[in-house]
């Protein structure tokens, strides 16, 4: 089984953040700079999920479960 792939569809879709769904791609590019991960990479072709949990860091441990959720959803 190949590993999940969390893409901007899924950032830009989270809920329950903020009046309107969506992590903004101001702090998204701040949080990958800071974990030395490569945002416009993951904006062409999405991250592994692992590379986020790694982190530990609460929002992306979120943004993984959703993406989850929505493959779940999707059948995948």
């Amino acid at each position: 089984m190949a590993e999940l792939s969390v893409t901007t569809a899924h950032l830009r879709s989270i809920p329950g953040f903020g009046r309107k769904p969506g992590f903004c791609a101001a702090g998204a590019r701040a949080f990958f700079k800071s974990h030395g991960l490569d945002y416009q990479a993951f904006a062409r072709e999405g991250i592994p999920a692992s590379k986020l949990e790694a982190t530990g860091d609460g929002l992306a441990l979120a943004l993984v479960a959703w993406a989850r959720e929505c493959e779940a959803a999707d059948g995948r």
